[in-house]
């Protein structure tokens, strides 16, 4: 390989390794990882949990996935991020962190607008208040990862990033499994069911005090230098730091082959992973072993897995660990064949679990990293990080949209193979990338 490991410098001792951890940099990034993870599951599992004991039909419950659609489509806004400053809060904490505390103040709000109202009686304002909920979010996504890129040294940014993707995924939890163990709590002491939901969202309001917290703690990432804009109008300034954005990254060398990579390095994983649920019931596992094994085990084995990532970000070069994470994810999807051929058998699924979770963080963690890494343009962060990231959605949606037609066409165990086999034109394009020397710069 191009980048050899002599040249990024002496190593750190192991206990370094471990001790960047407690960092403070590293540590409000974390907690700004639960901060993004937690609105998540307010507009997607949690609310159609609260949707259907409130009686509403499949057909409008599946329709409310549409309300994710912020998410993909957050870099049309994210030049607002970029080149509007936040009244007051801006002035008062600086650029970055006066965005922060606003999308979390005004995540408290749409939470609490959300839990007053009842899906039942009036399901186009849950529609918009989840709509809502979502769009602020995705803008505090925006934000998150432009002050992770910022304000982290090139020492701190995988450890940061494992951090982060591990608090993600337990901000993710606690709205989701934990929000609704607080309702079903609250009923068993007698409240009314609608009462409980209400407290339920309450209670994930009241969760955002972390990420309000690391805000208020944080430091401010260094400004760029701005050019003077005396007498532009916002709009003109968004306009052109839109155009800025777009147009500095397309002028790099082999742009256009960089962006199909983030389309597909992580395709192969995205496409499993949209059906991982209905093959585990579909072979037989009931609910209770999907629960506890998919969302548990599955669970502690991403977590082990990010920071196992985050290890190899800081001990290798960054081509190399591309090569091992989608080398790792994609061959992991024939853990899943396999378990199509033996059935049910809780102790294969197990594993099957642990190790599909274990190496698809390691490449989740590892991508994270290249991803931060093309952002160095710091006029530009939110904007390009926004637009790589909802580049990488469309694999995980609109291209892995017709898995379940290809699943009933080959079967399960033929399925997973092919979806092994949609890892190779990443590493195909990887290839080509490195050759071109593509990562010296990075």
């Amino acid at each position: 390989m191009s980048e050899r490991l002599s040249e990024r410098g002496p190593r750190a001792p192991a206990w370094e390794a471990l001790t960047v951890y407690l960092r403070p940099s590293v540590l409000v990034v974390i907690l700004l990882g639960f901060s993004s993870g937690l609105p998540l599951a307010l507009t997607g599992t949690t609310l159609s949990v609260w949707m259907t004991e409130s009686g509403v039909n499949l057909g409008t419950i599946g329709l409310f996935a549409l309300v994710g659609l912020p998410y993909t489509l957050k870099f049309l806004w994210a030049p607002v991020v970029d080149a509007i400053d936040v009244p007051v809060l801006s002035r008062w904490l600086g650029r970055r962190r006066g965005w922060l505390l606003a999308t979390q103040i005004a995540l408290v709000a749409a939470i609490l607008f959300l839990g007053f109202q009842d899906p039942a009686r009036a399901p186009v304002v849950v529609a918009l208040g989840a709509v809502l909920l979502a769009a602020v979010s995705a803008t505090q996504d925006i934000v998150v990862d432009a002050f992770r890129v910022e304000r982290l040294d090139t020492s701190e940014q995988a450890a940061g990033m494992a951090g982060y993707v591990a608090a993600y995924r337990i901000g993710m939890l606690a709205s989701g499994a934990g929000v609704i163990a607080i309702v079903a709590g609250i009923e068993a002491l007698g409240v009314d069911r609608a009462a409980a939901w209400t407290w339920g969202y309450l209670a994930a309001a009241g969760f955002m005090l972390v990420g309000m917290t690391a805000t208020l703690a944080a430091r401010e990432p260094e400004a760029p230098p701005r050019r003077d804009g005396a007498g532009e109008g916002a709009l003109v300034r968004v306009f052109k730091t839109a155009y800025g954005a777009f147009a500095e990254f397309l002028s790099r060398r082999e742009a256009v082959t960089v962006l199909l990579f983030v389309l597909l390095y992580k395709f192969s994983d995205a496409f499993a992973g949209v059906l991982t649920a209905p093959f585990v019931i579909a072979l037989g596992f009931d609910k209770a072993t999907y629960a506890a094994i998919v969302k548990g085990v599955g669970l502690a084995a991403a977590l082990a897995g990010g920071f196992a990532g985050g290890a190899l970000a800081r001990a290798l070069p960054l081509v190399t660990c591309l090569w091992i994470g989608g080398i790792l994810q994609m061959t992991s999807n024939l853990a899943f064949s396999a378990q199509a051929m033996v059935g049910v058998n809780v102790p294969f699924l197990t594993g099957a679990i642990i190790v599909e979770n274990f190496c698809g963080a390691i490449g989740t963690v590892v991508f994270v990293a290249y991803l931060s890494a093309l952002c160095g343009a710091r006029a530009h962060t939110a904007t390009q990080y926004a637009l790589l990231t909802a580049l990488t959605a469309v694999g995980r949606t609109v291209l892995a949209s017709g898995g379940g037609f290809l699943a009933e066409e080959t079967g399960w165990a033929i399925f997973f193979a092919i979806t092994a086999l949609a890892g190779i034109p990443g590493l195909l394009i990887l290839f080509y990338l490195q050759a071109r020397r593509h990562f010296v710069g990075l």
